[in-house]
This record gives C-alpha cells, structure tokens and sequence, in this order.
C-alpha cells in the first residue's frame, strides 16, 4: 500500500506525540493500522518531520533510524502513547513513567553520538525525555475524533480537535448530517 505523510499527520506538536500517532485507530483492533508496519513508511516518516513537524528547528534535519534501532524506537512509541494517554487521563502510573524513561534511555545508549544530524528514534527520545521534564498535563489532549495525543498550543487551551481542518470538520459534519436526519423524520 503506497502511503503518504502530510501535515495532518505532524498535528500533535511535539515529535514523540507524532510517532505514537503512527498508529491509527489505536483503541480498535479490527481497524487498527500501524504506519510503521512497513519500514519504509518508518523511514519516510523521518523525511516528513523534517518538512511539517513542529520540532524541525529544534532536532534540524532527521535521518531514518538505523536498522538495528527500529525495535527501540517502537517500544520507545508504545511506552510515550501508554504513558501520556494516562496522563490526559489523570491517572497516575508510576510504573508507566518508568517505562517511558526506560525506553528513551534504551534509545539513547544505543544511539551513536557522534554529532552531525539526529536519527529519527534519538529525536523522539529527547521529544519525550522534554514533555516529561516540563510538563503541561493541561495542554496535552486526546482528539476526540480520531484519538490522537496532541498538545494544545491555543492561547486559552481550548483547542478540541488534533487539526480542525480534518477532525474538526469531520466531527461538525457528523453532528449536522444527524440534525439534519432528525428533522427530516416524519
């Protein structure tokens, strides 16, 4: 299956939050897609960051992470999607924070550092390693939509939707086909 990233996909404003994104229709196993599945997917995902993710001038230019990665860079996604769903839940998990700082710091011995340009999974771990250190429980939301982590970056924190454009205008024109439905019964 050719896929494609685009903007809509780099809506949940920190990297990490992004790659726990990767997977859609998280909560549903009978339509659950894992874009990361396929590793080129996982590759060109590093390529799209560069161009609309909201951390592109922080890391600078990303470079796909090394094949012998790309286990650590999953189990770095699941423990950050775990560990900052709960948070937007107000539940504390102690054991789920560990986690989360056991998978960076796994990606972080194993990543070379040897200057030069960041590999996608270091990236996300240093994204995750700074929403834990400098926390905004109040920012940070699930779409209601399609589920997705994202922070809210509005000046009054009001902001609904991961991208209005998408889920937005998705969840406005369910509502008004059911109004519209509802008065059309006789």
């Amino acid at each position: 299956m050719n896929f494609t990233w685009t903007a809509h996909r780099f809506a949940g404003g920190a990297l990490a939050l992004d790659v726990a994104n990767s997977v859609v229709l998280r909560s549903d196993p009978g339509r659950r897609i894992d874009r990361f599945a396929d590793v080129a997917a996982m590759d060109s995902f590093a390529a799209a960051a560069n161009l609309y993710g909201a951390e592109r001038e922080r890391f600078g230019p990303l470079l796909p992470p090394l094949p012998e990665n790309r286990n650590s860079l999953l189990a770095l996604r699941e423990a950050t999607d775990r560990h900052f769903r709960t948070q937007v839940k107000n539940a504390a998990r102690p054991d789920l924070l560990a986690d989360l700082l056991e998978a960076i710091a796994a990606v972080l011995r194993r990543v070379a550092n040897g200057g030069g340009d960041l590999t996608l999974d270091a990236a996300t771990a240093h994204s995750a390693l700074s929403l834990v250190a400098n926390p905004e429980p109040d920012r940070l939301k699930i779409c209601p939509n399609c589920e997705w982590l994202f922070l809210d970056r509005s000046r009054n924190r009001s902001r609904t939707w991961c991208d209005m454009a998408v889920c937005g205008n998705r969840t406005k024109a369910k509502r008004r086909y059911r109004r519209n439905k509802e008065g059309a019964q006789p």
